[in-house]
């Protein structure tokens, strides 16, 4: 067997959000908002998974939405790669997911909870070792719930999440260890399978149950997943060049005074292994002969 990988948020979205994945859907959010409880009995999901829809795939905004028993709302998210003001953004959608439940006549009493579940392949809350992080509106002082608290952000950092396959324990263990391993699986193994709802979503993600045009997408999702986040350690490793070059012409100017137009060109054309190395030979340079010297023979 050969699993696609549920990360991909193009299969993430077939996974989760297709007509037929209401018993898949209600699983995993048990699990992940409840701990495992079974409080969700129904859900309708909203924007179901259409290939059809999905052929602009750069333009495509791929999450799930579903509206619950209760008539909560809940949006859930799959973030592989880290990206400038991401923390916003999910304030910012769930903000107004709530607000865009009413029109200007509508009484507040209408407005129903709303839940942003956002599963990162990246760690956000460095501060603490939880995998699952929970967030509402608290008293900062003895953290009582605020009379109206309907918005809710629960974050699942996969990074975090060490078990291997033997130690699943929880449901909540074995849907997240679903989601960050499925791609790495060859069978269905007995402790996913025996949760009927894994079970189903694994045989949605088996490559089998594909067609071309499916393969197709999901190839070009992934592709475009990668490019995404080559960009983005593009831009740290830029960055992080620039700070350096930065730090070195500071160095040299401190010691020798004006530097060279030459030299500064030469110092952007080295890597950032080159400009640590520099960084810490410049002390034993005597003038700007001995750092034309070193950069000829770098």
């Amino acid at each position: 067997m050969r699993f696609i990988s549920p990360k991909i948020d193009y299969a993430f979205k077939k996974i989760f959000g297709s007509d037929q994945s209401q018993d898949i859907l209600i699983s995993f959010l048990n699990a992940i908002i409840y701990q495992g409880k079974n409080k969700i009995k129904s859900l309708t999901i909203l924007n179901p998974y259409n290939p059809p829809q999905i052929q602009t795939l750069k333009d495509s905004y791929l999450d799930v939405r579903a509206v619950l028993d209760d008539n909560s709302q809940v949006i859930i998210e799959m973030q592989v790669a880290s990206v400038t003001a991401f923390d916003k953004r999910v304030v910012y959608n769930l903000a107004k997911t709530y607000a865009a439940q009413l029109s200007p006549r509508q009484a507040y009493m209408n407005l129903k909870p709303v839940i942003a579940v956002t599963i990162t392949d990246f760690k956000m809350f460095k501060k603490t070792s939880d995998v699952v992080n929970y967030f509402s509106f608290l008293n900062e002082k003895n953290f009582v719930k605020y009379t109206a608290a309907e918005m809710q952000l629960i974050f699942v950092e996969l990074p975090k999440f060490k078990k291997s396959l033997e130690e699943l324990e929880t449901l909540v263990d074995k849907w997240i260890y679903f989601i960050k391993e499925t791609d790495n699986l060859e069978i269905i193994p007995e402790s996913l399978g025996e949760v009927s709802a894994i079970e189903k979503a694994l045989n949605i993600a088996n490559e089998i149950n594909l067609s071309p045009e499916e393969l197709e997408l999901l190839e070009k999702r992934a592709i475009m997943a990668q490019d995404e986040s080559g960009k983005i350690l593009f831009a740290q490793e830029k960055g992080r060049i620039e700070e350096a070059i930065a730090l070195i012409m500071r160095l040299l100017k401190k010691r020798f005074g004006e530097v060279p137009e030459n030299l500064k060109n030469q110092l952007s054309d080295l890597s950032l292994e080159e400009l640590e190395n520099l960084s810490e030979e410049i002390f034993d340079f005597t003038n700007f002969d001995d750092v034309s010297n070193w950069l000829a023979n770098k």
